[in-house]
């Protein structure tokens, strides 16, 4: 992880076509939560198909191109990947369920706090992030509360998805911290491979004593978990771990907020979801916020 010694990466010197991925990234996983709250599909079971199937697209490519630097992975270097695939786990079995718990926006936006829980991190591990990085971060999340209106009725079944999602939350910032520190010496094919693979293996046993119901679906079920798998996964989480390395943690995290108007705007037009008023303010404090943390890694 980002060290008071080991400055993060400044965005000047960023390559553009990582820009460009972020921005794919982001797209694509805002097809996420509308998509998995319109699948007849339990939530442990989409969070493993998406996983496995991701596994089975990239097998051919990390065994044939990528098999000499999996065999040659380190032991810290295999521990920190199983370790990101267990928080990626853990992150996917909170969010999900939460999604039929409250609204798709409020549970992206609970679930989108990671940049705060990243910040957190790295000041306990001796980075000390400029003013500008906790300001952009804070900015960018007061943006999600009021993009959202985070749910605070008294309704312990939406009280209960906001909680799994805020862990979901907490859970992808450890994801993309141990990323960003795999991604120094490990490529995105063999990182993102081990990771899928751990993360897919850890939801099925939790998929299998639930008694989640894992196969009888009809098609149109069984295509939307492969649009999930391409879009939100492959381009999305995969994308992410691409470009973590260039961009750093703090500020891949604070992108990721992005992902909440993107969802609240698919599940008004898709599921009649409508986003709340203060939604197009929100959006500005949100780029907002991310600009405070992009300025603070170019100054950096």
């Amino acid at each position: 992880m980002t060290t008071a010694t080991t400055p993060a990466p400044t965005v000047a010197a960023v390559p553009r076509a990582d820009v460009a991925l972020l921005v794919v990234a982001l797209a694509s996983v805002s097809l996420s939560a509308p998509l998995i709250a319109a699948t007849a599909a339990p939530a442990l079971a989409i969070a493993f198909w998406r996983n496995a199937l991701a596994v089975g697209a990239l097998t051919p490519v990390a065994w044939f191109r990528h098999r000499a630097r999996l065999r040659a992975l380190t032991r810290r270097e295999v521990g920190l990947t199983l370790g990101a695939g267990g928080l990626l786990a853990l992150h996917f079995g909170l969010w999900l369920p939460s999604l039929s718990m409250t609204s798709v926006a409020s549970s992206t936006a609970l679930c989108t706090t990671t940049p705060i829980w990243t910040t957190i991190a790295l000041r306990l591990r001796g980075h000390r992030p400029p003013g500008l990085v906790w300001a952009g971060t804070l900015a960018a999340c007061t943006g999600v509360v009021l993009l959202t209106g985070v749910d605070l009725t008294l309704s312990p079944r939406a009280l209960a998805g906001d909680a799994l999602a805020l862990g979901g939350g907490i859970a992808a910032a450890g994801y993309v911290l141990l990323g960003a520190e795999v991604r120094k010496s490990v490529a995105t094919v063999p990182y993102t491979y081990l990771c899928y693979a751990t993360a897919a293996a850890g939801l099925l046993v939790a998929a299998l004593v639930s008694g989640a119901e894992l196969t009888a679906y009809d098609g149109v079920t069984w295509l939307k978990l492969a649009v999930l798998t391409l879009a939100a996964q492959l381009l999305g989480h995969s994308l992410f771990n691409r470009v973590v390395a260039s961009l750093g943690p703090s500020v891949t995290a604070t992108a990721i907020l992005l992902e909440t108007p993107g969802a609240a705007l698919i599940a008004a037009l898709w599921l009649g979801q409508q986003p709340p008023v203060l939604a197009y303010p929100a959006l500005v404090v949100i780029l907002a916020g991310l600009a405070l943390v992009v300025r603070a890694n170019r100054a950096g």
